[in-house]
């Protein structure tokens, strides 16, 4: 491996890690209808602003969102929306993991 492909990989893996983390992939999954203000986001992941802020500013800066002010408010909406068919394949795989667990259960 070229140490381009390595660097192109690590970058890779830092968005992967910057959604690794229940609150960031609800806030993701929240965004899939479209923009969203902080205090709807906060409501609907069940977390503090202060706490969903720290959150936001890790996924922004990992290119996942995009933020805008309106006055006092800020709003995030997803930067490339082809994030949520990689989540929606995670539950795909967690599905197919489950069938084959119940599979093999079945026949203990």
């Amino acid at each position: 491996m070229t140490r381009s492909e390595k660097q192109l990989y690590r970058m890779k893996a830092n968005v992967i890690k910057a959604a690794a983390h229940p609150i960031r992939l609800a806030v993701l999954d929240c965004l899939r209808d479209g923009e969203q203000c902080v205090c709807v986001l906060a409501k609907a992941v069940g977390a503090e602003q202060s706490n969903l802020s720290r959150h936001l500013a890790v996924m922004t800066r990992a290119g996942l969102l995009d933020s805008r002010k309106d006055g006092l408010m800020v709003y995030y909406s997803l930067r490339a929306s082809c994030i949520l068919d990689f989540i929606d394949c995670v539950g795909t795989c967690l599905k197919q993991q489950f069938k084959a667990t119940r599979a093999v259960l079945g026949r203990v």
